[in-house]
């Protein structure tokens, strides 16, 4: 077997889908759930995610050979420092948190002798539900997976945490901290703070209620992921702050520009840069 027991702390859409996955191909004997949330994770139980749980982060961790830390941005300090006391010799952990810098730096503050052996990581993967309810194990099929290994970790370490994901069907890659913080503010998270605000502040008009009840597809694909959990990306822009406001200010140059050109009348530029726009959006998606 390859992992004897996993311990999955925060059993949500990710952890939950994770945990989903690896028993779907026979990865892990068993698995230990923890949160705070004894309902959610009764229901997981339930659904057959979990095996067993504990609420206490120690108890859960205890001779766990594969620990996977998937709380939020803001608590995963007070996690690492829960659980390093009562991590076995042997355990492998990671994460799946969307911002690296921060959670690299807790880590080096509490896990102390366990350093070795976290492998920061991160699925490119998601939906806009989150709870236990909403995992699947197809989450992460042909998905990226970005792992950001530290200089002290055992190479041991890594091909445990690089096989994990591949098992399931995800493809890894590895990328530094910061590049990964960098890449992420522009691809992931401008994009929910846009979707959030845009949503705010269509809501505090007068004629909300119409500007709802007449919105077409095109408002809903484009604001979907403001449906996503408040908590999680409030933690994310906090966590990430630096790049998110680098990738902002471009934003808001070229935004300024279009509102410009707009406001002259300047129908070339305004063609000019939808085209530009049209163009790399069918690169991608193709």
């Amino acid at each position: 077997m390859f992992i004897q027991r996993l311990c999955i702390i925060g059993v949500g859409l990710i952890g939950g889908s994770l945990a989903r996955a690896l028993r779907r191909v026979g990865a892990c004997d068993e698995v230990v759930g923890c949160g705070r949330n004894t309902a959610n994770l009764e229901h997981a139980i339930e659904l057959g995610v979990i095996d067993r749980y504990e609420t206490s982060p120690a108890r859960a961790v205890k001779d766990a050979d594969m620990v996977v830390v998937a709380v939020p941005l803001g608590t995963m300090v007070s996690m690492f420092s829960a659980i390093s006391d009562a991590l076995s010799p042997q355990a492998v952990i990671t994460d799946v948190g969307s911002a690296k810098a921060t959670v690299v730096a807790d880590a080096h503050q509490h896990l102390g002798r366990h350093l070795s052996r976290f492998v920061p990581g991160h699925p490119i993967a998601g939906t806009e539900k989150s709870g236990v309810a909403a995992s699947f194990a197809e989450l992460f099929e042909n998905r990226r997976v970005i792992l950001t290994p530290l200089l002290e970790n055992e190479q041991q370490a890594i091909a445990k945490v690089t096989t994990l994901w591949e098992k399931i069907g995800a493809n890894v890659v590895n990328m530094s901290v910061a590049h990964h913080d960098e890449v992420l503010a522009a691809t992931s998270h401008l994009p929910h703070i846009l979707a959030y605000s845009l949503v705010d502040t269509l809501a505090k008009m007068e004629d909300r209620t119409e500007i709802f009840q007449f919105a077409a597809g095109g408002f809903r694909d484009f604001t979907r992921i403001a449906s996503s959990d408040p908590k999680m990306w409030h933690d994310i822009c906090l966590a990430n702050r630096d790049a998110i406001l680098k990738t902002l200010g471009s934003f808001n140059t070229e935004l300024a520009k279009l509102t410009e050109a707009v406001r002259q009348g300047d129908s070339q530029c305004i063609e000019d840069i939808f085209t530009r726009a049209k163009t790399a959006r069918d690169k991608f998606a193709g």
